[in-house]
């Protein structure tokens, strides 16, 4: 079968290579799915491109231990069961998350995935797992949103702040998206109460905001908390990138300065939950929720969508299909 896989670190059209590998075969808690569509997720250009630093000490220091394969997010139709599996059987359209998606079978923990509706596309289900799972976690266990609340979502128009948005509507939220001038009524369309064009407005200077979702993590922290009621929640999961810790030293930020002021200053990292991910398919097959598609790929062009993603102009996500043709 075909997959997509790296054998030194770079960037992703100088080491993903597409390769004939043996069908994988699944443990006794596992599915082997047959692709149908994937997604590229920044977890993905951590991995291959060996930054920050501390992903070599997992992968190994100057290249990788082994060939390894790409893609965490998954859609498709199970093939085969292990002998513990019981939610599932050959023929079930399935989503969720599983290693070395971007190929045309892969394998995945039954506890990692749920039943598609029939009202998703394979490409919709593809893009679902890792963004949507951290939108869903960040706000329900960490901002605490309900309803009344006011939310505001730095980087609105990416993969994470699309679903976030969404999602916090459908929790009673009165949302403000951040977004780029060409992303404002994409951003609106997807129900954002106000969105504020960061090239025309500081959004630091609006508010005050019950939780900020903060998917960029460039402005200071210290002018982020002047947006945040006395007791609001500041909540970080995206920051620049770089090649020593990258995207850590925000997070490292705010465990330091949380203890010293009156606001919830934290960070966040997506944990899988069959659970959770439920309640996200459910909210998708109710209408509540649809996943936002900037592109799709062939597989043998996923180099092209992951070097697409990391130009950091996604509108939503980026998909890879088995599709030979777009």
């Amino acid at each position: 079968m075909k997959a997509i896989v790296y054998r030194r670190y770079g960037a992703p059209r100088d080491v993903l290579e597409s390769v004939d590998i043996e069908k994988p075969v699944p443990g006794d808690d596992d599915v082997l799915i047959r692709v149908r569509a994937a997604s590229a997720n920044p977890l993905d250009w951590h991995l291959y491109g060996g930054r920050p630093f501390p992903v070599r000490l997992m992968n190994g220091l100057r290249k990788p231990k082994r060939a390894t394969g790409v893609g965490v997010d998954v859609a498709g139709v199970v093939e085969t069961v292990g002998k513990n599996v019981t939610r599932f059987k050959p023929g079930d359209a399935v989503f969720g998350g599983c290693r070395g998606s971007f190929a045309e079978y892969a394998c995945g923990a039954e506890s990692g995935l749920v039943a598609k509706p029939e009202s998703m596309t394979f490409e919709q289900a593809g893009a679902v797992n890792v963004a949507a799972m951290t939108a869903y976690q960040s706000l329900r266990k960490k901002a605490r949103v309900h309803a009344g609340q006011k939310i505001l979502i730095v980087g609105a128009a990416g993969g994470v702040g699309t679903f976030a948005v969404q999602i916090a509507k459908a929790f009673g939220a009165t949302v403000t998206g951040v977004c780029s001038t060409r992303n404002v009524e994409l951003v609106r369309s997807i129900g954002a109460d106000r969105v504020i064009d960061y090239s025309r407005e500081d959004f630091t200077q609006s508010g005050p905001y019950d939780a900020i979702l903060d998917c960029i993590g460039d402005r200071p922290l210290s002018a982020c908390r002047l947006a945040l009621t006395k007791k609001g929640i500041y909540v970080v999961i995206g920051a620049p990138d770089g090649r020593w810790i990258g995207g850590l030293s925000r997070f490292l930020a705010v465990v330091v300065m949380s203890p010293f002021v009156s606001q919830t200053l934290t960070g966040f990292l997506a944990i899988g939950n069959n659970d959770d991910l439920t309640a996200i398919r459910d909210l998708i097959a109710a209408g509540r929720v649809t996943p936002v598609i900037d592109r799709t790929y062939p597989l043998g062009e996923a180099a092209d969508a992951c070097a697409y993603l990391e130009e950091g102009h996604v509108r939503g996500k980026v998909v890879v299909t088995m599709n030979d043709e777009r």
